[in-house]
């Protein structure tokens, strides 16, 4: 899409949070359209952890640096900002350890900067309630105790003041209308590489022989689970239904270390099948084997400002969904999935029911999904749009 054949390839320095678990699938997923313009791109970040998560791809070059609670953080921070060498520089959401980076880069260098935002940060703590507001002694112990608040460079008050500071960056792509009504800016929803997600590329049969799945009734959730993305009241339909061939198939997702998983496989273990993490070249391999893909959103803000990616894994792979009528999720399903009520596990169960009795519409249903995946959630479409995005910072 841009020619750039007799002159140096125009250089993007994507900066993700952490790259054990903060951004990373944004940030690979801008890479790869990056790349479909012809540039080269990099992705920089911090690594909190040991490893990287997700695994990017096998042919992009990623550079960490080791990650850490303030002040240490400094030292690391002046490590990665000299290693970004990008002539436009691309933030992945509006943290420390990502915008704030990028910010000081931008300064130092007068390179343009894009904000990248997919997930309202704040919300996961109170959103717009969220106030910081302690007394002169816990300020104190907040900032200078070894393992104080204010060390953590995603406490919230930091979050607040990145907020304040979109404005400081020369353009802003988000991938909801929740955050673009909120904070401005392009919009950029997740896409799909539909020639990598590619449904005549699989045999589902073989696809659920080969993970021990063959036996069932597959409903799919491929990513980490959280209490809002739903999976309660999958699970609680599933009691309600009672049907022993049914099976929800929990892919991937990384360890978050807050219990949740475990509270589900304790309540609901009977009707739950974990598989491993895979690199994303092997996921749609693993997507075929569902008969169908659940994405149950609950009815929150932090829901409301995501863009579920597990949705154009689904969609590319021309299967039926089921979701919730939660957020964008009613537009970007428009006549081509089914949608239930949020926090509703009966209104789930019946909608469950009712596809296993329908399977051929359904499917025919997924098959509409992929088109209209092409149409205006694809890796394509996404590249249309920064294409001139980035046109246009790199003529200024």
């Amino acid at each position: 899409m841009n020619e750039q054949s007799t002159e140096r390839k125009l250089k993007i320095s994507i900066i993700a949070p952490d790259l054990s678990g903060g951004g990373g699938t944004r940030a690979y997923l801008l890479s790869q359209v990056i790349r479909k313009l012809n540039y080269d791109v990099k992705v920089f970040g911090f690594l909190f952890k040991e490893h990287l998560y997700p695994v990017p791809p096998s042919d992009l070059t990623v550079c960490s640096v080791p990650g850490y609670d303030y002040p240490k953080l400094f030292t690391s921070a002046k490590q990665l900002i000299d290693q970004i060498d990008g002539d436009i520089l691309y933030a992945v959401k509006p943290r420390a350890t990502s915008f704030g980076v990028g910010l000081l880069k931008k300064i130092s260098s007068q390179r343009p900067l894009i904000l990248d935002m997919d997930d309202w940060e704040l919300s996961w703590h109170g959103g717009d309630e969220c106030q910081y507001r302690p007394t002169l002694k816990q300020f104190a112990r907040d900032l200078l105790k070894t393992k104080g608040a204010l060390r953590n460079p995603d406490h919230p008050q930091y979050l607040k003041w990145a907020e304040k500071l979109v404005s400081k960056a020369d353009a802003v792509t988000v991938d909801t209308k929740f955050l673009q009504n909120r904070f401005g800016g392009t919009y950029l929803p997740n896409g799909k590489d539909t020639a990598l997600f590619d449904p005549e590329r699989f045999d589902p049969e073989a696809s659920r022989v080969v993970h021990g799945l063959s036996e069932y009734k597959i409903l799919m959730f491929p990513g980490t689970a959280r209490p809002h993305k739903g999976l309660e009241d999958v699970l609680k339909a599933l009691d309600f239904l009672n049907q022993p061939d049914l099976r929800l198939v929990i892919v991937g997702g990384r360890d978050i270390g807050d219990g949740y998983i475990e509270h589900l496989l304790e309540n609901w273990g009977r009707w739950i099948i974990r598989l491993p993490q895979f690199p994303i070249e092997k996921m749609p391999e693993i997507v075929s084997a569902a008969h169908l893909v659940v994405v149950p959103q609950q009815d929150v803000s932090t829901a409301k400002a995501q863009f579920p990616i597990k949705l154009t894994d689904a969609m590319a792979m021309a299967k039926p969904i089921l979701s919730t009528t939660v957020g964008d999720i009613p537009e970007i399903l428009k006549g081509v999935g089914y949608l239930s009520k949020p926090n509703s596990p009966e209104a789930m169960a019946e909608k469950i029911k009712y596809i296993f009795q329908n399977l051929e519409e359904a499917n025919e249903l997924g098959k509409m999904a992929r088109v209209r995946c092409i149409q205006h959630y694809s890796t394509d479409a996404m590249a249309t749009t920064l294409s001139q995005l980035i046109s246009g910072l790199s003529k200024n």
